[in-house]
């Protein structure tokens, strides 16, 4: 799910992007939700091109749009670490 990029693996500096945030297991809804919040408020208000971001900026917001989705439908509820989903 991290970047697949091998030294900025080693480096500890591998990113995810808005959308595998939206589908990480070890998360629940309003983790999620807390951080793509946290996401847009860094990058609302200043320019960041795609490539200097890594993900199209409209992408925080699809992904807070696909939480919020799964958590009406009862997905992610609890994170895997607490029991199955």
């Amino acid at each position: 799910m991290a970047e697949t990029n091998p030294s900025a693996a080693a480096s500890g500096t591998a990113r995810f992007t808005p959308m595998q945030i939206a589908r990480h297991r070890l998360f629940t809804a309003k983790e999620k939700i807390d951080l793509l919040n946290k996401i847009r408020a860094e990058i609302r208000g200043t320019y960041f091109s795609e490539r200097e971001l890594g993900f199209p900026p409209s992408e925080v917001d699809d992904a807070i749009a696909a939480v919020r989705l799964g958590a009406q439908r009862g997905e992610q509820v609890r994170t895997v670490v607490w029991g199955d989903n």
